[in-house]
């Protein structure tokens, strides 16, 4: 099978060159580097020995993926032309290499065979002091994503060899960090001319020093009160707030007593985004995060379930339910994936009645778990044919209720049940006029309540207290709060 040795050149110097890596440069088969961007190639060029580098793919790509893809088919084909290609990589070839990910996966083509090498990470810990037992996360800057940082461990960040990468690189840690977090940006680690900058994260693209030599530095956020916060310390908070010399309250607290909490946590953050209020939302969002996480350490505590299996449950929950993003499976609409979602739903519970389906909706508030029952039965095809259909029905159960009243007087149980079946019409009237009964209602509550402030304002100007006007004044005064509105 064809070969390709895959050799590390250290960190900078020809110096930090292996044994293992001179004999592969001074042995068979044609020489390939990924960069001649780096200090040890001068042991190529003072020994006039031959290689071919790959930087002109850097220029000539739309991305870094097209650049390493490119690099990849380009070894493979040398490799069965000539049955043995060396290919030189800075520092350690199983540290930060995409291409050397992208060799690994074609095995079936090449074998691979690897020459160590000393890693940038050695240096780059000696020059800034870091001990990676207190954390350590290595990241490519050319791929890098807000998902991949952990604020609680240091970072080390390569691929950083432009004033361009770096300014998107600031962009997304300045969304995390802030601006003024100390980072340092160390250039031409390990070498006689290294140079260590101490800079705020809104300066890391103006240093004039940044080249394929430089990596960036990000110390983590450490204390109990710091800037940025993750939601492993949110865990880490709630685990001390339950722990023997914790909140006492917080420890008495158990599945059962908090439930109520979620609920309201959940209608005060329903508030908030009706609000549309930004930092309304991230309280009210917090506060129902911290439901979850109450429970999740009450499960743990108790022997019932670990962390790990909230999340892995939720992951795959969201990726079996969407077959459209996750495999081939193909959709025209959301209305489709809303139907996909309830079936295979439905599937995992080994639910396929309908009676089993109604039974299965929540005890939510009655308005919403109206709503949802007469969805699921319109599934079947019991449902109006037209709005006339339940706009009727509406004006037949108010008679209904009125009859009721006539013979049975209020407080009946049997005016009781005719006013639920008001209500369930009304409800499959919103329904079908595609409005959200519990919405409606809710925006209902807060005019009335706002009018009734108004009202009140009026009143306390015209020196009258409400509790003495007449309904018909009261009435009056309903009208011109309404009419300022």
């Amino acid at each position: 099978m064809d070969k390709i040795f895959v050799i590390g050149l250290g960190p900078g110097s020809p110096d930090n060159l292996t044994l293992a890596a001179v004999e592969r440069i001074n042995g068979e088969g044609p020489h390939f580097l990924r960069t001649e961007k780096h200090p040890a190639v001068d042991y190529f060029k003072t020994r006039g020995i031959a290689y071919q580098a790959f930087d002109s793919y850097y220029d000539t790509s739309e991305s870094f993926e097209e650049v390493y893809s490119s690099i990849t088919e380009r070894l493979i084909e040398e490799a069965k032309t000539h049955g043995i290609v060396n290919y030189y990589v800075p520092g350690n070839p199983m540290v930060a290499e995409r291409t050397v990910k992208l060799l690994a996966d074609r095995t079936d083509d090449i074998e691979l065979k690897f020459v160590s090498g000393m890693s940038f990470i050695e240096p780059m810990l000696e020059a800034t002091g870091i001990d990676p037992v207190d954390g350590l996360q290595v990241l490519d800057g050319a791929e890098l994503k807000s998902t991949d940082v952990s604020i609680r461990s240091n970072i080390i960040i390569t691929q950083v060899y432009n004033p361009r990468i770096m300014s998107d690189i600031k962009l997304i840690l300045s969304e995390i960090y802030g601006d003024e977090h100390e980072v340092c940006l160390v250039h031409r680690a390990g070498l006689p001319d290294q140079n260590v900058e101490r800079l705020m994260l809104s300066e890391i693209d103006r240093s004039p020093y940044i080249d394929a030599l430089t990596s960036l530095l990000v110390p983590a956020l450490v204390g109990d009160r710091k800037s940025r916060y993750s939601f492993e310390d949110i865990v880490d908070i709630m685990a001390k707030l339950r722990a023997e010399n914790g909140c006492p309250w917080d420890r008495e607290q158990d599945h059962l007593s908090i439930r109520q909490a979620v609920l309201e946590e959940a209608y005060e953050l329903v508030e908030a985004l009706e609000d549309e209020d930004p930092e309304h939302i991230v309280e009210e969002l917090g506060d129902l995060l911290l439901q979850v996480v109450f429970h999740t350490q009450i499960g743990y505590e108790d022997g019932e379930f670990y962390p790990f299996d909230v999340t892995t449950g939720l992951a795959s929950k969201l990726i079996s339910r969407h077959p459209h993003v996750f495999s081939e499976k193909n959709v025209d609409n959301s209305s489709e994936v809303v139907y996909n979602w309830n079936e295979i739903k439905y599937e995992n519970r080994n639910i396929s009645t309908l009676s089993e389906k109604l039974k299965n909706i929540p005890r939510l508030p009655a308005l919403m778990r109206s709503y949802k029952v007469q969805e699921k039965a319109a599934e079947i095809g019991f449902d109006w044919d037209s709005i006339s259909g339940p706009s009727d029905k509406v004006s037949e159960e108010l008679l209904e209720v009125m009859e009721s009243y006539t013979v049975f007087g209020p407080s009946h149980s049997h005016t009781e049940e005719e006013i639920g079946d008001l209500l369930f019409a009304v409800v499959n009237l919103s329904r079908f006029l595609k409005v959200d009964p519990e919405v409606a209602l809710n925006k209902t509550i807060g005019k009335f309540t706002k009018r009734m402030e108004k009202m009140e304002y009026m009143a306390e100007n015209m020196g009258i207290q409400m509790e003495e006007m007449s309904l018909n004044e009261l009435d009056a005064l309903w009208d011109k709060a309404k009419s300022e509105e």
